[in-house]
């Protein structure tokens, strides 16, 4: 049994945050749970527990698309470990969360104890993948390693922009929900796109996406 920890459960829905804790309770001689149900509520309480032993990480959140918010993670706290709890059963999702940089990968199918055993694995400093991912072939490009890179690089308000603009967004609606100014996001835009080397904001969109593509079982693309 582990003496203390302080996990982050990141996860848009409150009672699989609750099924979570409930099965660590007993990996722990005392436990605090802090919770996140958006990418913006993650990067508060990221910066608000940079002590924290694990980060436990959906892949589809409000303000996020696919990998986006475990590269933005790696950059900006690489001493957090991460590890992915998913309804993905892909095994090579799976594996490219791991290239990604995630210390491990959890179906959100597992039972109980199996997730209390891949957190003490990752805890002890192993990386955790389910039987069934660690005979399949990762298929991380290079291109993926760049780009995973380049979005890392962005300030948390940048990066809150470019998945408005993988949203489809125009700028006077960014705006709006951001609530500042539309020369703001202007400015935004224009540094994303010369940190993404791209030359459009379609193309940045698009540069997006590529994330919430790997993070997508083969069966579905």
């Amino acid at each position: 049994m582990v003496d203390q920890a302080r996990i982050i459960v990141a996860d848009d829905h409150p009672l699989f945050r609750e099924a979570l804790q409930q099965a660590l309770m007993d990996l722990f001689e005392r436990v605090t749970f802090v919770e996140a149900d958006s990418f913006e509520s993650l990067e508060q309480v990221a910066q608000d527990n940079e002590e924290a032993d694990l980060v436990l990480l959906d892949l589809d959140m409000p303000g996020t698309h696919g990998f986006s918010a475990l590269a933005w993670l790696r950059a900006n706290h690489p001493a957090l470990p991460v590890v992915i709890v998913s309804a993905a059963t892909d095994p090579q999702v799976m594996r490219r969360a791991v290239e990604f940089g995630s210390a491990g990968f959890i179906p959100k199918s597992s039972p109980l104890g199996v997730i209390a055993e891949a957190v003490r694995s990752v805890l002890a400093g192993e990386i955790w993948l389910p039987e069934a991912a660690l005979h399949a072939d990762g298929e991380q490009t290079t291109e993926d390693e760049e780009l995973a890179r380049r979005i890392a690089s962005l300030t948390p308000q940048q990066f809150r922009v470019l998945m408005m603009l993988a949203d489809g967004l125009l700028n006077k609606q960014i705006a709006a929900e951001l609530d500042v100014s539309e020369a703001t996001i202007k400015a935004h835009v224009t540094a994303i796109l010369r940190k993404m080397e791209v030359r459009s904001r379609t193309q940045a969109a698009v540069a997006a996406r590529r994330l919430e593509r790997a993070a997508q079982s083969s069966e579905a693309r």
